[in-house]
């Protein structure tokens, strides 16, 4: 079975990779591609590195056309555009992997809090949140997938597989990220400049990050109590990766070797999960273009806190990577299917 795939905005950074990722697919056919900016241009002369790799020219996007060419559809868009174009494509019968916050939420509230009124908030309940370790069963059966983004990934990740263990603080949970620059996305801002980020690192929106209360939803959730963190995002003058480092208080006597045994067997047969040993800690450059996250930890014995770091390629695990391992899990391809890029040794 080879599925058609069409992506809704790629001429963004992550709809260039998910042009990437699916150029390569084995089980995946790249059937559209649409952009409202470069409507007719060929997608190698805007990326030249696809030259005689993606010959589709980007069209205008409707949600015929588009449904027409495609059994899944990429919604690579904005917060706040994807949910006037996912609605149309949903009631064609489309799976959807939507790549913008737009369907993370539950509570339409909370999403409108810090967005703006939602659209589709009859959508909002049948979504499921695309973190393929923790819902793999549910995005199985699902029609609509709200991807995660960078910054949620890597922070959920270690945290979600420590809801249950009864060592951990959860009322005492402070997670620091510094994401690479295109996470910012392709469009020129100032603040993303090269000369305002090159030979620096910043802090931005503290304590406002609209991230926050994406991982708060989640996190209680799954704890089934309410959960609240501290969370602060920084940028750091590279283009990709993202490295974070959390920290969570502790309740008893536990070591670093019993809590690096207890996520060892949370992630057992999770393939893109990677568990450091004692004492290693994750570099960005070790899954520069992959779809891994490596995970290592310590526990201090002063402060008795569990400090845990993970490291991600934004672009990949962080957002398209994880956006094609959703879909391989919907039509029942192997997990890693278009994913099993070798990382660079350096």
């Amino acid at each position: 079975m080879v599925v058609r795939a069409a992506v809704v905005g790629a001429t963004g950074y992550a709809g260039a990779e998910l042009v990437r990722i699916l150029s390569g697919h084995p089980r995946a056919k790249l059937s559209m591609i649409t952009s409202r900016q470069h409507a007719g241009t060929t997608f190698s002369d805007i990326y030249p590195a696809l030259a005689g790799v993606v010959n589709l020219s980007c069209q205008t996007f409707s949600p015929e056309t588009v449904s027409e060419a495609a059994d899944v559809v990429f919604t690579a868009l904005p917060h706040k555009a994807s949910m006037a174009v996912v609605p149309g494509l949903i009631d064609r019968g489309k799976k959807v992997i939507d790549l913008s916050a737009d369907f993370r939420f539950k509570d339409p509230a909370l999403y409108e809090a810090w967005y703006e009124p939602h659209q589709a908030k009859d959508l909002l309940q049948s979504a499921v949140y695309g973190l393929p370790e923790i819902y793999s069963n549910e995005i199985q059966k699902a029609s609509l997938v709200g991807n995660p983004g960078c910054y949620p990934t890597s922070v959920l990740l270690p945290l979600l597989s420590l809801v249950k263990a009864p060592f951990v603080d959860l009322g005492n949970i402070v997670a620091d990220s510094k994401s690479g620059t295109s996470g910012a996305g392709r469009s020129v801002s100032l603040a993303t400049h090269f000369c305002e980020v090159n030979e620096g690192v910043r802090a931005y929106k503290v304590a406002e990050h609209r991230h926050n209360p994406e991982m708060d939803e989640v996190l209680s959730l799954v704890a089934g109590r309410t959960i609240h963190i501290t969370f602060t995002p920084h940028l750091v003058p590279m283009t990709r990766g993202m490295l974070t480092t959390v920290y969570v208080g502790l309740k008893g006597s536990v070591s670093t070797q019993e809590v690096a045994s207890y996520l060892g067997s949370f992630f057992a047969n999770k393939p893109f999960v990677r568990i450091c040993p004692p004492g290693r800690f994750p570099d960005t450059r070790h899954v520069k273009g992959t779809n891994y996250c490596d995970i290592g930890l310590k526990v201090t014995e002063r402060t008795r806190r569990l400090i845990i770091v993970s490291a991600i390629d934004n672009l990949v695990k962080g957002a398209s990577g994880q956006a094609v391992q959703n879909m391989n899990i919907m039509f029942g391809f192997p997990e890693t299917a278009g994913l099993d890029q070798v990382p660079f040794p350096l």
